[in-house]
């Protein structure tokens, strides 16, 4: 299959980043496909698609997870690309080669640009060689012993433990002293043999305090470009809660030196596509590559409201051999964007993934508010997946407006009968210090108060759904009388009576 001939992609994922996918294939004239396993039989990811494929149950393992079922699912449906959205099999590169190898396209860089990415140590000697500043440590995998002890003690510690392969915080350990070495890499590299397959591990020097600021690069097969950068210091155990774009500590000056960092690491590696360069950026002002992520990211949106581009549409046309859309030369960040990830888990259970039916969910809405959801009222939440249900997504003017309308956002989100971290992030909006800026990637840690559940947040939450029935309430008696079931007249507004048990 060439480039220009494609006509339909399939979505190697689920949820609400396959529903944005679905949504952006539908606006460049695409036809999109599903994949689905047992659980998501009935998602509105499903629904949204031209055509739907079931491969296999439940688990990941058994269907998402797959490659021989998702490229079955590509012939089955006459798809000529896929796309795999982030998580599951998108950094695979060995998914990537197969795609290639069945003769489809792939909506995302090379599968070498991939596997040069994905280890850890090969890509900070490719980064290393390009020019780009990373964070003083080893090259190679260590094991424990002499070496490792050398190094440590020449890097000076604190000193981080990090798996060779694979992210989201799995196999890290940081080490305050020498005689806590020797058990780290074993833990660590343990932990990295458990997540990703691979036990090996490395040392770096563990960047007190620092920020977590990514650079978002498109590279179609002629240019590469950066478009800014994504603040994502906000984390626990090193996963991301809240993000924001532009970043309160970059200047334009900063801006373009770590972009020009950015793209030339793309450029190292031969990449095409949407991927983005995660940074830390030191209290200095100094910054060191962290890693490259050859995917779309799941905070994408917050640069898109920024610089007003669609990134996943621009990945589609670059996959199709087209020019990115884009002029670099008109990019500049105007006003401010914040994204919320509002997850499924219990703050009175030590943020453990909650599970169940979600009875009624009403979304945020307003001017300047975006909501990305892959899930709906009546939506089954399973533990058989991530705990993310939906992206909050706001824009404003200024950082502070921003700020403002989130919070009104959140007051206007109700989820019925899952646990959720909305709480969180209300608590969070109102902090001094957050709302100040004076954030980096232990924040979390050294605030465990605003991850705890606290004494208001039941009475608050029954607070918000009542008012939330209510305003339903009062828009449903507005609306035409109906028939119901038994061909009795009544106002639409009884539907809402069955909802009230909410607040028993």
């Amino acid at each position: 299959m060439t480039p220009e001939n494609v006509r339909r992609v399939l979505v190697a994922n689920r949820g609400e980043i396959a529903l944005r996918i679905i949504r952006a294939c539908h606006d460049e004239g695409l036809e999109a496909v599903a994949v689905y396993s047992d659980a998501d039989r009935h998602a509105p990811f499903v629904r949204a698609a031209d055509h739907a494929v079931h491969i296999g149950g439940s688990p990941a393992a058994e269907s998402y997870l797959v490659i021989d079922r998702v490229l079955d699912a590509a012939r089955e449906s006459g798809a000529h690309a896929i796309h795999p959205g982030y998580g599951f099999l998108s950094e695979r590169a060995a998914f990537a080669r197969a795609v290639e190898d069945a003769g489809l396209v792939f909506v995302g860089p090379p599968s070498a640009a991939i596997a040069a990415m994905g280890d850890k140590t090969s890509a900070r000697r490719l980064m290393e060689a390009a020019g780009v500043p990373i964070v003083p440590g080893a090259t190679a995998p260590m094991i424990a012993g002499t070496a490792a002890l050398e190094l440590a003690g020449s890097l000076g510690y604190p000193v981080l433990v990090k798996a060779a392969a694979g992210g989201g915080g799995k196999g890290m350990r940081v080490v305050h002293a020498a005689d806590e070495l020797s058990d780290a890499i074993a833990s660590a590299s343990s932990e990295a043999m458990k997540s990703f397959g691979d036990d090996a591990v490395y040392l770096e020097k563990f960047i007190e305090r620092p920020r977590h600021v990514e650079i978002q690069v498109l590279a179609d097969h002629e240019r590469t470009i950066h478009v800014g950068e994504r603040e994502c210091s906000v984390q626990r155990r090193h996963q991301k809660l809240l993000e924001e774009a532009p970043s309160i500590a970059v200047n334009d000056a900063l801006r373009e030196r770590m972009g020009a960092a950015a793209v030339a690491a793309a450029q190292a590696v031969g990449y095409r596509g949407a991927g983005t360069c995660e940074f830390l950026l030191a209290r200095d002002g100094s910054f060191y590559f962290l890693e490259m992520n050859t995917r779309i990211q799941v905070e994408h949106p917050v640069t898109e409201e920024v610089y007003g581009v669609d990134l996943v549409r621009e990945q589609l046309r670059i996959a199709r051999g087209m020019p990115m859309s884009i002029d670099p030369a008109t990019l500049a960040p105007r006003g401010w964007a914040i994204e919320c990830r509002i997850t499924s888990e219990d703050p009175a259970n030590g943020l453990l993934p909650s599970a169940g039916a979600i009875r009624w969910m009403r979304a945020p809405s307003g001017p300047g508010v975006r909501w990305e959801s892959g899930v709906e009222s009546g939506s089954e939440v399973t533990l058989f997946y991530d705990s993310m249900l939906a992206k909050l997504i706001v824009r404003g003017t200024d950082r502070l407006r921003t700020i403002e309308a989130a919070r009104r956002a959140l007051d206007e989100l109700v989820v019925v009968g899952v646990a959720t971290n909305v709480a969180f992030h209300r608590r969070l909006l109102a902090d001094p210090d957050f709302v100040a800026g004076d954030i980096d990637i232990q924040f979390l840690a050294r605030r465990p108060d605003l991850l705890a559940i606290g004494p208001d947040d039941d009475a608050v939450q029954r607070l918000v759904v009542a008012a939330a029935l209510l305003e339903d309430a009062r828009r449903s008696l507005r609306r035409p009388v109906v028939a119901d079931a038994d061909g009795d007249a009544r106002p639409s507004a009884w539907r809402a009576a069955a909802r009230r048990d909410a607040l028993r």
